[in-house]
């Protein structure tokens, strides 16, 4: 077996569903003990990609290894290294919570006496115990998720996949969610998650990788990709309209976008001490009042928004 730095590696990975080309030669890398977040809008590719990881989904061309196990040649071997939690809880529901957790222990062959040992163990992490008796169907939808991701851990694997695990869940239940996760990386889990929940990505993963039409379109910390889309806005706020209008005029190139309805005027700055202060010197010189003022950081939603907005302009231009 080949050894790599990387527990989850794919190269050139494509798959096409007829004229449909889903993955278009995409490159990921997972080192050991991290978590990577993969980004992406509706049909760019996240599913498929961890379908074809984790053996579910044969590829067209490229080569996919996980723990060094060659992802098609090896697949049992892949299988017997990994956990997988799907978009949908894949729980039974006419089983109780405990039944699912043993069934999944024995199907992994291991002994009757440590499936059910593995189960409280799991049970008790998970705070399902209370619930352990009832049937699933009875669970709710943040329980059901809970459960879900408790039996794709049963034979304890050293790979995840997470597939949009959180979809759907209220707020507190979310946040339980990431608790779990957060526990599991401190253990030295390797996970790779996709996700809807741009907050989801910067609160969880070591690094991101962000694809769209099939394409790998930007990676790198939440941190560095917030920086590549550019500088921290100053949005001021005007009382009236002859003030606001005041402000446009004396701001004026450095005005990345107003509006004149909510009287408000964003400044993109660089230096945020120098910058700041400038705008303020340059409006105090006009005499015009500033009713509030907030400075605003690149946020993932903003590097989200602002890299696949520039794709779809490509595509258009392609397509012309």
């Amino acid at each position: 077996m080949a050894v790599s730095k990387y527990v989850i590696e794919a190269k050139n990975l494509k798959k096409s569903y007829g004229a449909n080309k889903v993955l278009k030669g995409i490159d990921l890398k997972v080192e050991r003990g991290t978590m990577l977040a993969l980004l992406g809008p509706n049909g760019a590719g996240k599913t498929t990609s961890v379908r074809i990881l984790s053996t579910l989904l044969k590829f067209d061309s490229g080569t996919v290894t996980v723990e060094g196990y060659d992802v098609q040649s090896e697949s049992d071997k892949v299988r017997s290294v990994i956990g997988l939690t799907g978009q949908s809880a894949a729980v039974d529901e006419l089983l109780t919570g405990r039944e699912n957790l043993v069934m999944m222990g024995r199907l992994y062959r291991l002994t009757n006496e440590s499936a059910k040992a593995r189960a409280q163990e799991l049970l008790e992490e998970f705070d399902l115990v209370e619930a352990a008796e009832r049937t699933a169907i009875t669970y709710s939808g943040g329980m059901r998720r809970r459960l879900d991701l408790a039996v794709s851990l049963i034979a304890a694997p050293p790979v995840i996949f997470l597939d949009e695990p959180t979809t759907g869940l209220d707020p507190r239940s979310r946040l339980v969610m990431w608790d779990i996760i957060k526990n599991l990386m401190a253990r030295g889990t390797t996970i790779l998650l996709t996700t809807q929940y741009l907050e989801e990505a910067d609160q969880l993963a070591d690094k991101i990788v962000v694809i769209d039409g099939g394409k790998v379109i930007a990676e790198g910390t939440a941190k560095e990709l917030k920086a590549k889309i550019g500088k921290d806005r100053l949005e001021l706020t005007f009382s009236n309209n002859g003030s606001f209008e005041k402000a446009v005029k004396a701001i004026g190139k450095d005005i990345a976008e107003s509006n004149e309805k909510e009287r408000t005027v964003t400044v993109l700055v660089k230096d945020t001490n120098v910058d700041v202060r400038k705008t303020l010197d340059t409006l105090a010189e006009e005499k015009v009042t500033v009713l509030s003022m907030a400075i605003h950081k690149p946020t993932l939603d903003d590097v989200f928004l602002s890299l696949t907005g520039k794709q779809k302009q490509a595509g258009k231009k392609e397509d012309k």
